[in-house]
């Protein structure tokens, strides 16, 4: 009895063995399923925002696509997924007149996704996001390049956009400035400059039609390019590294062109 016992604790030891080493197995392959089921969604979405930078006659470097979350299978067999995020580096995209538009990057984050097993599995179906928002930064000099009106200088004061330039009138040049309005309406960003004073101009009705001339020049209906995945400028906020423009979109598909 004493000499079969070691062979049935072989034996056991051996089958302790072999199923480790297939929890380890299974374990790896639902692994590399998983990064390559990410890896496929990640990139059926990167398609789709290429092809929409490509028909807005917008540029952009390769986006950077990241399904949150792990681990992946576990979303993919539920249907949702949290979060999805888009990163556009260099975004540049028409804004009129020949002109561009650049936000060094354009942050997009997808919410409340959804997406069958059969989409991922096949790449064919519908990925639709419940809300998307993004955000990008114009640079202040970007800004006035778009205004177009030489010398002036746009920058952060307070939480306002504030514009300075040079206005020349009765044979001297004063150094104007004044603060913007900023509204947002129906995708355009209306920016209008008020109470514009100089220091040392005199308060005439000829130096006051100068100033009321020069408001016009640099107020601005601002055209914002078309953005990928159907989002419309819902915001914009002045901060010291330029305009934050915030914008969204609901009900919208990550996947089909």
């Amino acid at each position: 009895m004493y000499g079969s016992a070691k062979p049935r604790r072989r034996r056991g030891r051996a089958l302790l063995i072999t199923l480790g080493v297939l929890i380890v197995l299974i374990l790896g392959l639902l692994f590399v399923a998983d990064r390559v089921g990410k890896s496929f969604a990640e990139q059926l979405i990167a398609d789709r925002v290429v092809s929409q930078l490509t028909a807005q006659d917008a540029t952009a470097q390769e986006p950077d696509v990241t399904v949150e979350g792990v681990p992946f299978l576990t979303q993919v067999l539920s249907g949702r997924y949290q979060e999805i995020r888009i990163v556009l580096n260099d975004f540049s995209g028409p804004a009129g007149n020949g002109k561009k538009i650049d936000m060094k990057v354009l942050d997009i984050r997808a919410e409340d996704v959804t997406a069958s097993l059969d989409t991922i599995r096949s790449g064919t179906g519908d990925i639709v996001a419940n809300t998307v928002t993004g955000a990008g930064t114009i640079t202040y000099a970007n800004l006035a390049d778009l205004i177009g009106r030489e010398g002036l200088t746009l920058s952060e004061r307070d939480g306002k956009l504030v514009g300075t330039a040079p206005i020349k009138a009765l044979g001297q040049t004063f150094n104007a400035s004044g603060t913007a309005n900023i509204a947002v309406n129906d995708g355009v960003v209306n920016v209008t400059f008020a109470d514009v004073t100089a220091e040392g101009m005199p308060d005439i009705p000829l130096v006051r039609a100068i100033v009321d001339s020069f408001v016009k020049q640099i107020s601005v209906d601002l055209k914002v390019p078309a953005l990928p995945l159907g989002m419309k400028v819902q915001k914009v906020e002045p901060t010291p590294e330029g305009l934050v423009v915030t914008a969204g979109a609901n009900d919208v598909p990550l996947s089909s062109s």
